[in-house]
């Protein structure tokens, strides 16, 4: 595969079902649906991003999505929130190519750079980012409570 053949383009709720199956590559199980109203929500809110990538026919083969954090310990970031590339076409530079807009947006956008949070689990995904240009700066634990909605 080359890079040349695929293009990037900001995600539609047209793509919902080939994001779905990508989200779930990634450990993250959505139904199409779902995934629907959430591009819906954010696709508007211009602190978040959410790119894809296509082969010519427009089939999806990967996404990122990212998110402005104006934050008062350090200047303004970009959070990573999601990057997957379908298994199928992994290692031949298409994350590279989604993490190369995400950074083009961030910057336009006024941040001065870029947190990726990665599980301790995916170390490929670690040797990735570094082989990017990204640096481990700390290792933490992550804490969640689910809250009742009314």
């Amino acid at each position: 595969m080359n890079n040349e053949k695929i293009k990037i383009r900001l995600a539609e709720g047209k793509d919902a079902a080939r994001i779905a199956v990508l989200c779930d590559q990634l450990g993250y199980s959505a139904t199409s649906q779902q995934i629907e109203q959430r591009l819906v929500q954010i696709q508007d809110n211009k602190s978040h991003v959410v790119y894809v990538a296509t082969l010519a026919n427009d089939y999806i083969i990967g996404w990122a999505h990212a998110h402005t954090c104006d934050l008062i310990i350090i200047p303004n970031q970009a959070l990573l929130f999601g990057l997957v590339v379908d298994e199928d076409y992994r290692h031949a530079g298409f994350g590279r190519t989604l993490m190369q807009y995400i950074e083009e947006w961030a910057a336009l956008v006024g941040c001065e750079g870029i947190i990726v949070r990665s599980n301790i689990k995916r170390t490929e995904a670690h040797i990735f980012y570094k082989k990017i240009g990204y640096t481990n700066t700390k290792q933490q634990m992550t804490f969640y409570k689910k809250i009742a909605s009314e």
